[in-house]
């Protein structure tokens, strides 16, 4: 009987109004994320009253707007009135842009495409780099510069990246201005994309809000997969053995041997892999579970025989997003193999400074330009390949160790505090490597390298499994998804050391 009492007080103590106020608010510590469990309790009840509303379709999109909106709120706080903002001017601008190109007035609406672009890169650049740029200038002309109490609000990079895509799409006639505010909104705010991508462009999202909502069993399977691969992949795998080994490595490289090191860091490259593709791969999963579709983010980064493929693989909506809104902008390959090179180069130069104000993400991107432009010019100039060669064989096996071990590098500066660790680090893994200590260390962490190996093979794994596995749940009923669901929970609960774990890009 006691032990019957002690799971009831246990159970009731969470239905008290204060703690469910507590629970209701924002806590900038524990911010609302997919593989929490109140995130996974809200979104039963969600969607129960998303399908009562299935064939309102204004009062669909009005509620899904306010829960995203209350999603945002659970996550920076009362800084939702910046997607307010960003949201209201550029479906106000949109409205002029499409209005003067139907004029023929194309001048007047690249004024008013500009404008726009100002006003959501101005909001962008204030809560994000106006202490890096302040703080370089002081350091420039020796004065102290105390940095500012400026709230970077979660995923601002990535709703003004999509928000800006509106007004250029209707400048390029590849979408008309939304009639209703509500309907762009919905657009911008979308809850599955909203704090960490994908980047769906508008005119990849607009076309799908006006459709019958129809959620086919294909749609349910692919969706119910993707949610519990992403869930594996962050909550386990991400979230171990960042806890268990990679932090502990880059909090205090020093103290570590060259082989610990180097085992840090490939950790670090599986654990930034499985936490973003894990949260996209969440997130597309939810949009399918309420009709939408999202494009793919990520396919298999880590088995790319070059740098450029690489970038056709990772992160492939801010990617393609740069190519079309960026790249193509400041000329594309238009003008020539010396400015085709130096705009690849600037493309990434400005996707390393969107990924954070710190002088390592930008020696991260232009790093990974300076490898863009290499290898086009050796695959294309020195070999004379086709761009769409493919190596085969042994060439192709090299050529994938060599682009893996370039990205590890790179991860190397991603993740380093300061320009100082990475030297550090690089210095540690040259020159106090100490390779005896490497059995050693593997059979002390042996479930974290187990995890990592596990993670890397799962790279090869032929697309037509993820199609069976697809088929199959699309054959299942709610209760083996529920099941299986119940399963990687309790995985979770069970390798588990201590709080769900916020997402890495969510700083971006």
């Amino acid at each position: 009987m006691n032990e019957l009492q002690e799971k009831w007080q246990f159970m009731t103590q969470y239905l008290q109004p204060e703690l469910l106020i507590q629970q209701l608010t924002y806590d900038a510590a524990h911010p609302l994320i997919f593989s929490s469990g109140l995130f996974l309790f809200m979104f039963l009840a969600f969607t129960f009253v998303y399908m009562l509303l299935r064939h309102h379709t204004t009062a669909r999109l009005l509620f899904v707007t306010l829960f995203s909106y209350y999603f945002y709120y659970k996550s920076s706080g009362f800084y939702f009135f910046l997607l307010a903002v960003v949201t209201l001017s550029d479906w106000l601008i949109g409205a002029q842009v499409g209005r003067l190109r139907n004029e023929g007035r194309k001048r007047a609406a690249q004024w008013m495409v500009a404008l726009s672009m100002v006003i959501d890169l101005a909001l962008l650049c204030y809560f994000k780099y106006t202490n890096f740029f302040f703080g370089t200038i002081s350091q420039i002309v020796g004065n102290n510069f105390q940095p500012w109490d400026i709230f970077l609000p979660v995923g601002v990079s990535f709703f003004t990246f999509q928000s800006m895509s509106y007004t250029i799409d209707i400048y390029r006639g590849h979408i008309q201005p939304l009639r209703r505010l509500l309907d762009y909104a919905f657009f911008v705010s979308f809850f599955p994309q909203l704090v960490a991508g994908p980047i769906v462009k508008a005119r990849e999202f607009v076309p799908q809000i006006h459709r019958p909502l129809t959620i086919t069993s294909r749609m349910m399977g692919e969706g119910v997969f993707l949610i519990l691969i992403g869930l594996f992949k962050k909550a386990v795998i991400s979230d171990y053995i960042s806890l268990n080994y990679v932090d502990r490595i880059f909090d205090n490289p020093a103290l570590y041997t060259g082989i610990e090191t180097l085992l840090g860091v490939y950790g670090y490259t599986v654990q930034i892999y499985c936490d973003f593709s894990g949260y996209s791969d969440m997130a597309i999963g939810i949009a399918l579970l309420l009709g939408f579709r999202f494009p793919q983010n990520f396919n298999a980064p880590y088995t790319s025989a070059s740098i450029t493929e690489f970038w056709r693989r990772w992160h492939i909506s801010l990617s393609s997003w740069l190519r079309d809104y960026l790249y193509i902008s400041l000329g594309g390959n238009r003008k020539g193999k010396l400015r085709t090179y130096l705009n690849n180069f600037l493309t990434f130069l400005i996707c390393g400074l969107w990924h954070g104000a710190a002088f390592n993400f930008i020696i991260w991107g232009a790093y990974h330009g300076l490898g863009v432009v290499a290898h086009k010019f050796f695959s294309q100039e020195v070999l004379h390949h086709d761009r769409r060669y493919r190596s085969h064989g042994i060439r192709r096996f090299f050529a994938v160790f060599i682009t893996f071990h370039f990205c590890v590098i790179g991860w190397i500066m991603f993740r380093a505090a300061d320009i100082s660790q990475w030297g550090l680090i690089l210095h540690n893994i040259i020159f106090e490597l100490h390779p005896e200590y490497f059995w050693p260390v593997i059979d002390s962490f042996r479930l974290v390298f187990a995890l990592i190996a596990f993670a890397l093979l799962s790279h090869w794994l032929p697309y037509t499994w993820q199609r069976r596995m697809t088929a199959i749940l699309s054959r299942s009923g709610v209760v083996v998804h529920a099941l299986l669901l119940t399963a990687v929970i309790y995985i979770i609960i069970q390798v588990r050391s201590s709080d769900i774990q916020p997402f890495i890009y969510f700083q971006f």
